[in-house]
Order: C-alpha cells, then structure tokens, then sequence
C-alpha cells in the first residue's frame, strides 16, 4: 500500500473506536437520530480512508506502472473501484 500507512491506521482506529461508540449506543437504546448521526460520521470518515489509499494508488501505482498493458490494467482497476463507489 503506497498511502501513508500511519495516517490510514490512525483513520482507521477512529472509525472502529467510532463503531464501539455506536454498538454501545444501539445497547444502550438511544435516540434513533443520535445513532443515525454517528453511523453517518463513521462512514464519512471510512470515505475518507478510502479515498487517501485510491489517491495513493493512482499517484504511485498507475503513475509508476509500465506502460503497455501493465499500465491499462491499472487504470481499468481504477476505474472499476470508482463505478463501485459511485453505485
């Protein structure tokens, strides 16, 4: 992985400290709203990760990819990632 492995854990340790706050939330039978608010804060920070390793990943492994077919098969990678995304 060529993003900034640090920066990606900590993101990452963010959201999972963010989805126990949310189990205990739901347990705890608290206000719809309050979860769906948290719930939509986790997956924003989720997009976020996402997108530091996809920018990463263009910037490092399409950009450093051979050209040819190597490089094509990179791209259409890509490209399948975003139209998953965008679904």
């Amino acid at each position: 992985m060529m993003a900034d492995q640090k920066k990606v854990l900590r993101l990452l340790k963010t959201a999972r400290g963010q989805l126990d706050g949310i189990i205990s939330m739901v347990e705890d039978n608290r206000y719809c709203i309050d979860i769906s608010t948290q719930v939509m804060a986790t997956e924003a920070l989720l997009k976020r990760v996402n997108r530091e390793i996809l920018a990463a990943h263009l910037e490092h492994c399409v950009k450093d990819a051979a050209e040819g077919q190597e490089r094509q098969a990179k791209i259409d990678e890509f490209v399948d990632t975003l139209n998953r995304i965008l679904k």
